[in-house]
C-alpha cells in the first residue's frame, strides 16, 4: 500500500529510512513502472480489451451449477432440479434464476480438468497463470502478465485485486495472484479490506489535504538525497526503480481519478442494492467502477479461505458447508452479483471491451458424500466465460453422464490463459523473462486458445 506517514522508521548507513524506500517508493507493486507502449508494440497487441475474473475460491460443484444431471441416479444429481435459459438448449441449475435469464451474454465451458493433486493451490496457481509452479518458479497471474506488456493507463494500476488475496485453503503454497518471476514491481495493487462494511474507504489513497506542504518538503529532500547519493548507487537499478517509483506514487496520490475509482461511496443505494449488500456483491460493484475508470485487469476472489465460512467448498461437516446451505447462501449471493455486473456492463456500453470470467480451482466429486456433501474432484468442472470478444451463449465441451471426466473437448488450464491472453489481445506465446532471463512464453506453444469462443 502507498504510504508516506508510515511508523516503525529504519534508518540505513545512507540516512534514508526504511519508509522512505517502502512507502515512497510503494508504486512498484501497482504494475506503473514500464514502457508500456514499446511493450505492447512488441507484443504485437491489436485491441484493447479488458478483464474481470471472478475466482469462486473453493470449487463449485458442477453438477449443482452450471452442468446437472437430472439423468443421473440421486446420488449424483443430487435436490435441484435444470432449468431453461434464455438460449434454447442450455439449462443451468434451479438455484440460478437471475443468470439464467442472461446465458446469451456468456459461454459456459462444461470440460475443464486438470490432473495435479486436488488441493486449492494447485488449482489456484493453474486456473490463475495457466501453470503449476514447480522448481521454485512462481508464473505471473494473467492480469500481472498483462500490466507487465501493456502497463496501466495513465494514473491507474494495471491490475487491481478485490477484496483480499486468497488466504489459508489448507495447503502451504502459493495461489497464484502475484506477478512471480516478473518481480514485485508488477503484484497487483491489493484493495485489502472489505467495500461492504459501513463509511468504507480504501486504504492508503490519500486526498490531497492530506499530503500536506511539510511532507512535499520531505518529499523533495528524500529526492535531493537519492539525486546526490554516490555514484555507485545512482547507477543501481533498483536506485532508479526508487526514484521513478517514488514520482508515481506521488502522483497516484494525488489524483483525483485514481481516488475516484475506488471511490463506492458516489454510487447511489439502488446501484448498491443492486449487485447486494454482501463483500462479493460491493466488490463486483467496484470491479465495475475500476474498468469503467481504466483499470485493465480486475480480480475479485469470493472467500478469503474455505475454514469456517459457507462457500463452495461443500465437503458436508464443519468447519465446511454442505450443499443446501450453499444453495441458500452463496449460490444467490454469486447469482445477484454476476447478473448485476453483466447488465450494468452492457447498459454502459463496456461489456463488449471486457471479458468476464467467473471459474473455481476444481470441480466436486458427483456422488453426495455422506455428510451430505461433495469432495474436491480436478476430474472435470465447469467454467463461465463472456464479454469482449468472448461469444456469448455458447457450450464449449461435455462431462460424462455422472459428471466424474470430459467427454468431449477437454479443456486445460493453460488452454484457459491462452484464450484470456487471445482475448486480450496479446499473443499467448508472447515469451516473457524468466528467471535468468530465461524466456518463458505466456503460455506454452503446443496449448492453444478454445477457438470455439471467438
Amino acid at each position: 500500500m502507498i504510504r508516506l506517514d508510515a511508523n516503525r522508521p529504519v534508518t540505513f548507513c545512507d540516512g534514508l529510512t526504511r519508509r522512505d524506500f517502502l512507502h515512497a517508493g510503494a508504486i512498484a507493486p501497482l504494475g506503473l513502472t514500464l514502457p508500456a507502449f514499446q511493450r505492447a508494440k512488441a507484443a504485437g497487441v491489436d485491441s484493447d480489451v479488458n478483464c474481470i475474473m471472478l475466482f469462486l475460491v473453493g470449487g463449485p460443484s458442477q453438477i449443482d451449477t452450471w452442468d446437472p444431471k437430472p439423468n443421473a441416479p440421486a446420488e449424483v444429481r443430487g435436490p435441484f432440479r435444470p432449468i431453461a435459459t434464455n438460449v434454447p438448449g442450455i439449462q443451468v441449475s434451479e438455484i440460478f434464476p437471475k443468470l439464467a435469464k442472461h446465458a446469451d451474454k456468456f459461454s459456459l465451458i462444461r470440460s475443464v480438468y486438470h490432473t495435479a493433486t486436488a488441493v486449492h493451490d494447485t488449482g489456484h496457481q493453474m486456473m490463475q497463470t495457466g501453470r503449476l509452479f514447480s522448481g521454485g518458479v512462481e508464473h505471473p497471474h494473467i492480469g500481472c502478465a498483462l500490466g507487465y506488456l501493456k502497463g496501466g493507463r495513465g494514473e491507474l494500476p494495471a491490475h487491481v485485486l478485490l477484496p483480499k488475496p486468497i488466504g489459508r485453503t489448507g495447503g502451504n503454497m502459493p495461489h497464484g495472484h502475484t506477478a512471480g518471476y516478473l518481480g514485485k514491481p508488477y503484484d497487483p495493487f491489493i484493495l485489502n479490506a472489505d467495500p461492504n462494511t459501513p463509511n468504507f474507504k480504501v486504504p492508503d489513497l490519500l486526498p490531497p489535504d492530506y499530503i500536506s506542504g511539510v511532507r512535499a518538503e520531505r518529499r523533495q529532500k528524500l529526492r535531493e538525497a537519492v539525486d546526490g547519493a554516490t555514484a555507485a548507487f545512482e547507477q543501481n537499478a533498483a536506485a532508479k526503480q526508487l526514484d521513478d517509483n517514488f514520482h508515481l506514487a506521488y502522483k497516484l496520490m494525488s489524483s483525483a481519478k485514481a481516488r475516484d475509482a475506488f471511490a463506492l461511496e458516489k454510487e447511489p443505494g439502488k446501484v448498491k442494492d443492486r449487485y447486494g449488500r454482501t463483500r462479493f456483491g460491493q466488490s463486483c460493484l467496484m470491479a465495475r467502477r475500476l474498468i469503467e475508470a481504466g483499470v485493465r485487469f480486475v480480480t475479485v476472489n469470493m472467500f478469503e479461505t474455505v475454514f469456517d465460512e459457507v462457500t463452495w467448498d461443500i465437503h458436508g461437516s464443519k468447519p465446511f458447508t454442505d450443499i443446501v446451505q450453499m444453495s441458500k447462501e452463496v449460490a444467490p449471493n454469486f447469482d445477484q452479483a454476476y447478473t448485476a455486473l453483466l447488465e450494468d456492463l452492457g447498459e454502459r456500453g463496456l461489456l463488449s471491451t471486457t471479458m468476464v470470467v467467473a471459474l473455481g480451482e476444481f470441480g466436486r466429486t458427483p456422488k453426495v458424500n455422506p455428510a451430505g456433501g461433495r469432495d474436491h474432484h480436478p476430474g472435470v468442472w465447469t467454467i463461465l466465460m463472456g464479454g469482449g470478444p468472448i461469444r456469448g451463449g455458447t457450450v464449449v465441451g461435455e462431462s460424462d453422464e455422472l459428471g466424474y471426466a470430459p467427454k468431449a473437448r477437454p479443456v486445460t488450464p493453460g488452454e484457459v490463459a491462452a484464450t484470456l491472453y487471445k482475448g486480450l489481445g496479446l499473443d499467448p506465446h508472447k515469451e516473457l523473462p524468466g528467471p535468468q532471463n530465461r524466456p518463458i512464453p505466456l503460455a506454452e506453444f503446443s496449448i492453444k486458445p478454445i477457438s470455439e469462443l471467438f
